[in-house]
């Protein structure tokens, strides 16, 4: 990858250059089907389209668990996406429906807000815990003078998700009610557990962007473990998964995942019970790489124990 390519994608990645919405073309899947709730309304942040793929099959007559995945237009169909890449996430949970390794389940895909979906991913809360003069720089430079997480997580939780379960036939309970992204999108998802443990029963984040920007850092990781270490979800009602690779921006992780490894077994997760972390050697900061694992999140979120 040439130099000007990997900085475009980093740029995407941390949500620095924006992803247009408009007249996007719905994702063609081959098994189940994708609706577009487009435009979706929000008075606590801007209005994004929300993909959501239900399995093949659906039917009212059944009762659905529900995975909300962030960065939705990445997730089902690599020819709509800016790098032709996608998780293609209906394949894999298709197949372990089909197998009777993970219940009947819908996605809901939200789409990110472009140029501020940094602003959107990162945790609100660290900001407390970082120096004065960093967090002012953080909030200039990278929040766009605009922190917006916390409005997003009511979006989703007041707004968007009951929307879901009227619209859709979900189990709207937390232990049916599950989270899933990459990179800041990883972060997002284990701080919205955190914030909301009555709404949300697992999240899983690959790659989990713990250094929030573009280079190892002492200060945004430091916010990050005092947060998790005094309010991390109980243990006894929730599953929380982590991995990273080992190339690209994933090569700069591995420090800061073991520290919040030790965090969360301090708090009671208990490896292969509720709690995962793993490493794939080899892999980057890529939809190819997350999309050959995962069905490991998949599994140890919403399989059976």
């Amino acid at each position: 990858m040439t130099t000007e390519k990997l900085l475009s994608a980093l740029l995407l990645t941390l949500g620095l250059i924006g992803i247009t919405q408009a007249d996007e073309p719905l994702p063609q899947v081959v098994v189940g089907r994708v609706e577009r709730l487009a435009n979706f309304p929000s008075k606590l942040v801007d209005a994004r389209h929300v993909d959501v793929w239900l399995p093949e099959g659906y039917t009212p007559a059944k009762r659905y668990a529900v995975l909300y995945m962030h960065d939705g237009q990445m997730l089902f169909d690599a020819s709509t996406t800016w790098n032709k890449q996608a998780w293609n996430v209906q394949d894999t949970v298709q197949r372990l429906i089909n197998e009777g390794r993970i219940p009947d389940t819908l996605i809901v895909g939200v789409w990110n807000n472009g140029k501020f979906r940094h602003s959107e991913y990162f945790p609100q809360k660290y900001l407390a815990g970082m120096p004065v003069a960093l967090r002012d720089k953080l909030i200039a430079e990278g929040l766009q003078n605009k922190p917006q997480s916390d409005n997003y997580l009511r979006f989703l939780v007041e707004e968007l998700k009951p929307a879901i379960d009227a619209r859709y036939a979900t189990r709207p309970e937390a232990a049916s009610t599950f989270l899933m992204g990459s990179s800041m999108g990883g972060l997002i998802s284990v701080y919205a557990m955190n914030e909301y443990p009555q709404v949300f029963g697992g999240a899983a984040g690959l790659s989990t962007h713990w250094i929030g920007g573009f280079k190892p850092n002492a200060a945004i990781p430091l916010a990050a473990f005092n947060y998790v270490r005094a309010k991390l979800a109980d243990p006894a009602s929730h599953r929380l998964y982590q991995d990273h690779g080992t190339m690209e921006l994933d090569a700069l992780y591995a420090p800061y995942q073991l520290v919040i490894d030790d965090i969360v077994r301090e708090a009671g997760y208990v490896d292969g019970k509720n709690f995962e972390s793993r490493v794939y050697e080899g892999t980057g900061h890529n939809e190819k790489a997350w999309a050959a694992r995962l069905a490991t999140p998949l599994l140890f979120l919403m399989g059976q124990r």
